[in-house]
This record gives C-alpha cells, sequence and structure tokens, in this order.
C-alpha cells in the first residue's frame, strides 16, 4: 500500500524516485514498470 502511494506521487511529479525509503525502493520500481512509467525510475 505505501508503495502504491510512492508511485503514484512519483507519477504526479510531487517526489522522485530517489525519495522512496530504501526498504520501498523494489515494490515502487516494480509498480512504476508495470504502469509503463519505467522512465521515471531512476538511480
Amino acid at each position: 500500500m505505501m508503495a502504491m502511494l510512492w508511485a503514484q506521487q512519483i507519477m504526479l511529479g510531487k517526489k522522485t524516485f530517489a525519495d522512496v525509503p530504501r526498504l520501498l525502493k523494489d515494490k515502487v520500481k516494480e509498480i512504476l514498470m508495470d504502469s509503463g512509467m519505467e522512465e521515471l525510475v531512476t538511480l
């Protein structure tokens, strides 16, 4: 649930992938990639 919230905030441009807490990065990355937004996943 928190990962989905972070992914939505990234998609809306309010947060960046770099802001995501370390423990949520894998799930947020998966959600963004499944949503066709892989360009928002930055290392």
